[in-house]
């Protein structure tokens, strides 16, 4: 399974970009996978080519009317796990004892 983190926005559009992130999430949540929107980007979970495909269809539904597009990506790959984007934050809380605001 993979966890990528990444956020995409085209730079030339000034400082009200949610309706190009509005954009990109639904494509997100219309590709079944399961992710996480932060403040700073969005966490998807799945298999390398799934997740791959969402990053590259995000591009796509920019890439018409954008003519910049600046993108942060970070992946952590790791054999035969699921689920990981529940349980690393599961891992910490039991650690500490105690449940965080997530």
């Amino acid at each position: 399974m993979v966890l990528i983190e990444f956020a995409m926005n085209p730079p030339d559009r000034g400082q009200g970009l949610a309706p190009y992130v509005a954009r990109i999430l639904d494509v997100i949540d219309r590709s079944g996978l399961n992710y996480q929107l932060t403040p700073m980007g969005t966490i998807l979970e799945g298999g390398y080519d799934e997740v791959m495909k969402v990053v590259g269809d995000c591009f796509r539904v920019l890439e018409k009317d954008c003519p910049r597009i600046g993108m942060n990506l970070k992946m952590d790959y790791r054999a035969g796990t699921e689920s990981r984007l529940k349980s690393k934050v599961e891992a910490v809380e039991q650690q500490l004892g105690r449940k965080l605001k997530t």
